[in-house]
């Protein structure tokens, strides 16, 4: 990472997340655009190799801290690798702030208790904002199953702790946030931000069509039983016989990887069902251009109650017609029109669905276009996570813009658009301001 002198005019930001730092849109996209629009971004997250490295991504001061994340089902481990990210965050934290002097720390769950690593740039005045990906409470039953009461009571006091400590709240959809809300936190606290991928959906449009007969559907991110990638493998021996040239392709990695390589063999799918490595964010969208359908396959329980999956958003952005479970925070967003719903956990529903889609390809043409509607409605030019970083931070006449660029550094990013203003930028990202509000605690 590029030593850059200090000036104590510009303002400066310090992130955590508990991340594959390059995979993950969401907390690129956040740190991205504070560095679009002045910010100079540190970004605390585990070591992705070996050793912990440090780096420069599209403008982010990537700094890894020497643990591994852990992607398995062990409790005990995972709950040893969050405490040790989280003391060596901490540690990291500290320097940050008196070294950098970063006016705000935004910490990323899961899990919340990261937020622990900012106490003391806190007790200094740095603010604290705390961004719920995924509400603890929920996460934890539908991840192990059912849970002691005294369980659940220790995560909602977490929950309530940590959001006691933070200044700002940021919810990812209204659905949870109203969750958030009946658990007694604050609502002048708490702003949803509807994030979107960085891609440009005219890309789709503009590529050749492709020459075979082969028609692909596609699910990808985080591989996992309580999001049904394994329901999807199961519907495909049976879409290949109503399907020419049906295809899968799952992309992504994750603790349900192992059973769903043993669910292809065992329904001999080799040559239908393909199992791709994860890719980095910027290079996600060459990848899902090529597909005819996306697929979104959550089973019912609490917590997917309340996501909006992020790879719904993508097959929107690019025009690809989704294919998804009837599930609340879906349903608060897209309509009839606009997706082609199935009832969650149905293969026979799953089926109808996706055999429907592929026979009416005006629908998958109106459907993808209809889709638009959320785009246009939820358009970063409405401009949530800007306006909560302006009362957080709120600029000066002798504030300066944070460089993007040393001189004759070259740009960092591997997105063809980086570096274009806010005009540009809402082809690519949502965030919606809700009520929106800083207090101290």
């Amino acid at each position: 990472m590029q030593t850059r002198t200090l000036n104590k005019s510009v303002k400066r930001v310090g992130m955590i997340a508990y991340t594959t730092y390059p995979f993950d849109g969401r907390v690129r996209l956040e740190a991205e655009s504070l560095v679009q629009w002045g910010y100079e971004v540190y970004f605390l997250v585990p070591k992705e190799g070996q050793t912990a490295k440090e780096y420069t991504l599209a403008g982010v001061n990537v700094i890894e801290l020497n643990v591994d994340e852990y992607g398995g089902k062990s409790k005990v481990r995972y709950l040893l690798s969050y405490m040790v990210f989280m003391a060596l965050a901490f540690v990291a934290c500290t320097r940050l702030y008196f070294k950098h002097r970063v006016s705000v720390i935004h910490v990323h769950n899961m899990p919340d208790i990261l937020i622990f690593s900012t106490l003391i740039p806190r007790l200094f005045g740095c603010r604290i904002v705390l961004d719920l990906h995924d509400t603890i409470v929920e996460t934890y039953q539908a991840k192990f199953g059912k849970c002691f009461a005294v369980t659940l009571f220790l995560l909602r006091l977490e929950e309530r702790i940590c959001c006691a400590i933070a200044h700002q709240i940021i919810c990812v959809n209204h659905v949870q946030r109203e969750a958030v809300l009946s658990r007694g936190i604050p609502a002048s606290k708490v702003a949803t931000v509807i994030t979107m991928p960085r891609f440009n959906g005219d890309n789709r449009s503009q590529a050749p069509a492709r020459s075979d007969s082969r028609f692909c559907m596609v699910n990808h991110g985080t591989l996992s039983k309580r999001l049904g990638n394994d329901l999807i493998i199961e519907a495909t021996a049976r879409l290949i016989r109503e399907i020419p040239g049906f295809e899968l392709h799952i992309i992504g990695g994750g603790d349900g990887l192992p059973e769903l390589q043993s669910i292809v063999r065992e329904l001999s799918l080799e040559e239908h069902v393909h199992l791709h490595k994860g890719v980095p964010w910027d290079q996600l969208a060459a990848k899902l251009e090529c597909m005819d359908v996306g697929i979104v396959a959550n089973r019912v329980n609490v917590a997917t109650k309340l996501m909006l999956p992020s790879k719904l958003i993508d097959y929107v952005v690019l025009g690809i017609p989704a294919i998804v479970p009837r599930l609340p925070a879906i349903e608060y967003y897209f309509s009839d029109e606009m997706v082609t719903f199935f009832t969650p956990e149905d293969l026979d529903s799953m089926v109808a669905a996706t055999v429907g889609l592929y026979r009416n390809a005006m629908r998958r043409r109106s459907q993808a276009e209809s889709a638009k509607a959320f785009l246009r409605e939820h358009g970063w030019e409405r401009g949530g996570l800007r306006k909560i970083y302006e009362q957080l931070i709120p600029r000066n006449e002798n504030t300066e813009r944070a460089p993007y660029l040393d001189k004759n550094e070259a740009a960092p990013s591997r997105f063809p658009d980086n570096g274009a203003d806010d005009v540009k930028l809402a082809r690519h990202a949502s965030v919606e301001e809700v009520n929106i509000g800083v207090k101290d605690n």
